[in-house]
């Protein structure tokens, strides 16, 4: 029997990385997106059978149509990729952006998570990785409140639950993946220039995909992220909230 490896978000960045590294592991693949033309293009080449969902994650309608084309499949390996941020101070935002930013970033997670810890749960075996981002370890994000509050309850959610099935002997691993600064076209959407030097998309999910198999439930793929991280749990929280407000900023007026 086949063994899958499902990717949301697959016609892009982190996405298209996890499907060429999941590719030369011999892995058949299920590619998620809006986008049907990038997932056609991918498919065609990568050396393995590949089968494309284009679906727009905001609609839950969708994310059900998705998860009934997957419910006969040996999934071995889920990832959460699909997701997207915005920047500007909260106030000035564009409300309807934001309220699909929660439908993916949140609503479809939590769905998708769900169904699969469901599904694998009949074998007690499998993977689940919910892409989320420093951002979802830290207090809080001025000029990105949106996004770091979604990205928050990726990694709380996650935390919570990797913690259940560690209690209840599971075999199943879920975990998030929170990267800094990445190379890809994240930035152009979320309308932010990076002040820190990013990873190559490639780096992190070389990285994020080798902590996954050591069952790692935070998989962070810099060290100099990892001292940032670090700080908030040092540095009194209004003061690191301002800091990362300053940093923020810089993205914006740069």
């Amino acid at each position: 029997m086949k063994k899958y490896a499902v990717i949301t978000g697959a016609s892009s960045g982190i996405g298209i990385e996890f499907a060429k590294h999941l590719a030369r592991q011999g892995y058949a693949l299920v590619l998620i997106a809006r986008r049907k033309e990038r997932l056609l293009k991918l498919a065609r080449q990568l050396k393995t059978d590949c089968e494309i969902i284009p679906a727009d994650l905001s609609d839950i309608d969708e994310c059900r149509m998705v998860y009934k084309q997957l419910a006969d499949k040996n999934i071995e390996i889920f990832i959460n990729n699909a997701g997207f941020g915005d920047c500007g101070p909260f106030i000035e935002g564009d409300l309807d952006k934001e309220m699909q930013m929660l439908a993916v970033n949140v609503q479809a997670v939590h769905f998708f998570t769900k169904c699969m810890l469901q599904k694998m749960q009949k074998l007690n075996y499998g993977y689940i990785l919910n892409v989320a981002s420093c951002a979802g370890l830290v207090p809080a994000g001025p000029y990105m409140s949106v996004y770091y509050a979604t990205k928050s309850y990726v990694t709380s959610l996650t935390r919570a639950v990797a913690a259940e099935q560690r209690e209840r002997g599971s075999r199943i691993y879920i975990g998030c993946l929170c990267p800094g600064p990445v190379n890809t076209e994240f930035n152009r959407v979320a309308n932010v220039k990076f002040t820190l030097n990013g990873i190559s998309a490639g780096c992190c999910v070389s990285y994020a995909l080798s902590q996954m198999k050591k069952r790692k439930t935070v998989i962070i793929p810099k060290l100099s992220i990892k001292a940032v991280v670090a700080l908030g749990r040092i540095f009194p929280q209004e003061l690191y909230i301002r800091l990362v407000s300053r940093q923020q900023k810089k993205k914006i007026y740069s």
